[in-house]
């Protein structure tokens, strides 16, 4: 069972830094893909960031630049390094992964396991 648990979500000013970081037992496939989600109230969910077990990435043009997506196989976390963030940036997080594949869309109907998600709030 691939079951993501989150953490590191929280309050920051505009401008700060986050690290987000999930655990997921997905790195014992051979193929894999875990990747960020995000949900404002009222808004559609947006693909962030995702990374396959080949260490591709792939990233939302809103955070290009900003945000850093790594697999940490060591330890089998992932982590979302978030900088220069933005009001607009607040929303609940979600970890999502994927297993026996590399295919990592960030949109579109897909089939992922969930996180509960971690809350990132950023004021100006």
């Amino acid at each position: 069972q691939v079951q993501p648990v989150e953490s590191g979500g929280g309050s920051v000013q505009a401008g700060g830094s986050l690290t987000l970081s999930c655990a997921a037992s997905v790195y014992r496939y051979r193929s894999y893909c875990m990747g960020w989600f995000r949900q404002d109230p009222g808004k559609e969910r947006e693909g962030v960031a995702a990374i396959n077990s080949d260490g591709s990435t792939t990233y939302a043009d809103s955070v290009k630049g900003r945000f850093t997506i790594s697999l940490d196989n060591g330890e089998n976390t992932l982590y979302l390094l978030m900088n220069s963030l933005k009001p607009e940036d607040t929303a609940m997080y979600y970890c999502a992964a994927r297993a026996m594949t590399k295919a990592c869309p960030l949109s579109g109907s897909v089939n992922y396991y969930w996180g509960q998600g971690t809350q990132v709030t950023v004021s100006s």
